[in-house]
């Protein structure tokens, strides 16, 4: 009797191993049902090959490990943010698709996420709607953030909040991408009333399939974005007073900065301009370009500008010759070249650079503090996508010997640019 309770006291510890295995594997096992269904306590990660980097990291599983292959398709899955060592949030229900245009045909490709509730991700506000950027072609992954935070410092009522993860889709490492809320009408983001005479809308391009869209006057793509499905007065009410403000422009009334300022927030198209110019964005005076208006009876609102989004191609990161940190871009083409007729207009614009060049020229600051931050993730992220050498095929530009070249490489066109800018005005 002895010598069995021995033997049970020595199968009993096994046993439990083999219980706490079982239970564990339930927790992290769902493939045959939601993580609700199975009662999941988190989602499954292995880093053992890309391990912590001190950025949070988004686990996302989509139900029985579906692809997200297009941009029209949304996949329910769900979410979990990881810390170092343990899951920092709940499991959220969610879909997820494709986004982008160019970028969605690039092989690490951004994601469009949408939550079955409001959720506060990474300290952002309370939200459904978030985009996940791949920054695929800008090897410092900074572009984009640094552009946004500039935004914010020049005064723009709304712009862009962001996050860098690190993305674990289906258990496995996709890289380091900015987590940003997606542009929308709604109290905490573009802040203006919803109704069928509010607009959100965006200037794009002719490779835009998505949406309702119009053809101004002068030749511009325009797709609603708010309201998503116009009605027709909507569509009217808002291709009228485009093609109204366009001829406007091609008036001899485009001399009087009084009558500028009846039509558009001169401030507000100024701050836009800059932030456009400065990063001499090729994409900055031809898509991703977001305007509001609101009619509110008989009155009109002014145009305004923004917010500012996608400057993957600026900085110089592009093949165009109009990329060197030298020469005028943005004011050369759409509205603005009508605007710079002006010279009233231009001169506010100059006092605009004079005043606030402090702010354009901290831009170096950020870069280099979010870099070091960066840094030890971008290991993770190179060795996923080995392209910091690939500079001959599309849609790299330069290439590189490190990470830390690649920001160097941003920051010395900046200052390049600052200094082309101080000499020009």
């Amino acid at each position: 009797m002895k010598r069995q309770f021995k033997k049970l006291l020595l199968i009993l510890p096994v046993l439990f191993l083999c219980f706490q295995a079982s239970l564990l594997y339930s927790c992290n096992s769902w493939s045959e049902g939601s993580p609700a269904e199975s009662n999941a306590l988190y989602l499954p990660l292995n880093d053992s090959d890309y391990p912590y980097a001190g950025l949070p990291r988004l686990v996302i599983e989509t139900e029985d490990f579906r692809q997200v292959r297009n941009k029209e398709t949304k996949v329910p899955a769900y979410l979990q943010i990881y810390n170092e060592k343990e899951p920092a949030s709940q499991i959220y229900d969610l879909t997820i698709k494709g986004r982008g245009n160019s970028s969605f045909v690039m092989t690490k490709y951004g994601y469009k996420i949408k939550f079955a509730e409001k959720n506060p991700l990474l300290g952002m506000s309370k939200d459904k709607e978030w985009d996940l950027v791949s920054n695929f072609r800008d090897k410092s992954m900074l572009r984009n953030y640094v552009t946004y935070q500039l935004a914010g410092i020049l005064g723009d009522d709304y712009y862009p909040k962001c996050k860098f993860v690190e993305l674990y889709l289906n258990r496995e490492y996709l890289g380091i991408f900015l987590l940003v809320e997606h542009v929308k009408v709604s109290k905490k983001r573009v802040n203006i009333s919803k109704s069928d005479s509010s607009f959100l809308f965006e200037k794009t391009s002719a490779t835009s399939t998505d949406g309702t869209m119009f053809t101004s006057s002068l030749g511009y793509i325009f797709k609603f974005c708010q309201p998503k499905e116009p009605d027709a007065y909507s569509q009217e009410l808002l291709k009228n007073h485009v093609n109204d403000f366009e001829n406007f422009l091609r008036s001899k009334d485009i001399y009087n900065l009084d009558l500028i300022g009846d039509w558009i927030d001169i401030e507000d198209f100024i701050r836009y301009y800059w932030i456009q110019e400065f990063t001499k964005n090729v994409d900055g005076h031809r898509r991703s370009i977001f305007i509001t208006w609101e009619k509110n009876g008989d009155v009109n609102s002014p145009l305004e500008m923004g917010p500012v989004w996608d400057f993957d191609l600026g900085y110089g990161n592009s093949r165009d010759e109009k990329s060197i940190p030298e020469g005028w871009l943005i004011r050369k083409y759409g509205w603005d070249r009508f605007l710079f007729k002006n010279k009233d207009y231009e001169a506010l614009v100059k006092d605009f650079w004079k005043k606030n060049r402090p702010s354009f020229v901290a831009t170096l600051d950020s870069i280099e503090a979010m870099s070091k931050k960066l840094e030890k993730a971008s290991e993770n992220e190179f060795k996923r996508w080995p392209v910091l050498g690939n500079d001959t095929d599309w849609p790299f530009m330069e290439k590189f010997d490190s990470y830390k070249e690649s920001v160097d490489a941003l920051k010395y066109w900046i200052e390049q640019r600052i200094q082309w800018i101080d000499e020009s005005l």
